[in-house]
């Protein structure tokens, strides 16, 4: 397939196929999908572009356009998904040098993104309205995402043998696929693969709970799921607990927040979270580590003034 392109060929044809020979059975759905859609961008921005044409001007053109309608991170990641297929197109011989080089990444101006969160009066009130039946229900996994953090497609991939009673732990080492056909994917990244402590009132809950369970079949998992049916209980929930309406990911949210506000290092909540560095915690919790830096100036300064 790719060994029959021609230097004439254009280049959102190329780069449609080099997803087909590369891409497609390598990498997650989620992530194809992505690479899918910077080619429909690539055949909107470009559509008349040959590979004998594409060089550092008309490469950075390109950028631009997309950079017009799209914030810089997500314009990088256009330029990094691009950046495979040209530099292969490259070594074959169909694009004389490498137009990616120094290409300058611009973007809108990214919107303020305030993350919704509850107070720990606020946690509080929701879980203390939560119906905790005696069988599995939404109201056990508001509860469990609220205390561990995990992401949707992690709690949903539950299973009983994910737990470990005895030691506290919680075993988090794949997720559910809620979006496609459903059954089990892996985790977002290597760092998502983790064990969570958990508390003893949640392991005396779920041990009682798990009990007779198919050790592994998912726990909150009968028929198809949808993102949208958790959030509109949770909402409920929220809305009569007269406390702000967040989403199953806004527990996720909660309880990172919590944890910072308690004094829990950077370094242990992202573990806890499964991400791939600190430096996505920060980002995310900018706001908030701010908030504890002022806390914790203000308290220097009292304990400075205090000498004398």
């Amino acid at each position: 397939m790719l060994n029959e392109a021609k230097k004439t060929d254009l280049f959102c044809d190329y780069y449609e196929k080099w997803i087909q020979v590369y891409k497609e059975g390598a990498i997650r759905k989620v992530t194809l999908d992505k690479y899918k859609m910077t080619q429909a961008w690539l055949k909107k921005l470009a559509p008349t572009l040959t590979l004998c044409d594409l060089n550092r001007i008309t490469y950075q053109q390109i950028l631009n356009d997309y950079a017009v309608n799209h914030e810089r991170q997500t314009t990088m990641d256009f330029h990094h998904q691009l950046k495979g297929a040209i530099l292969d197109a490259v070594d074959e011989g169909l694009v004389e040098r490498d137009p990616t080089r120094k290409a300058i990444i611009k973007g809108k101006t990214p919107t303020a993104k305030k993350i919704k969160y509850l107070n720990q009066f606020e946690l509080h009130t929701l879980i203390s309205s939560l119906d905790l039946k005696a069988e599995v229900n939404w109201d056990w996994f508001i509860l469990l995402v609220a205390k561990t953090g995990m992401r949707f497609s992690e709690a949903l991939a539950l299973t009983p043998s994910d737990f470990d009673f005895a030691h506290q732990m919680l075993s988090i080492s794949k997720t559910w696929d809620y979006k496609g056909e459903g059954g089990f994917l892996p985790t977002k990244n290597k760092s998502s693969v983790r064990k969570i402590q958990i508390d003893w009132q949640t392991v005396i809950q779920f041990s009682e709970l798990l009990k007779g369970l198919p050790e592994d079949k998912p726990i909150f998992v009968k028929d198809k799921v949808y993102n949208s049916t958790v959030n509109d209980i949770l909402g409920r929930y929220c809305k009569a607990a007269n406390i702000p309406v967040i989403s199953v990911h806004g527990l996720r949210h909660t309880h990172a927040s919590l944890l910072l506000f308690a004094g829990v290092s950077i370094a242990s909540v992202a573990r806890r979270l499964g991400h791939s560095s600190m430096t996505t915690t920060q980002k995310t919790y900018l706001h908030i580590i701010q908030e504890l830096e002022n806390k914790d100036v203000d308290l220097v300064m009292r304990s400075l003034s205090s000498l004398s």
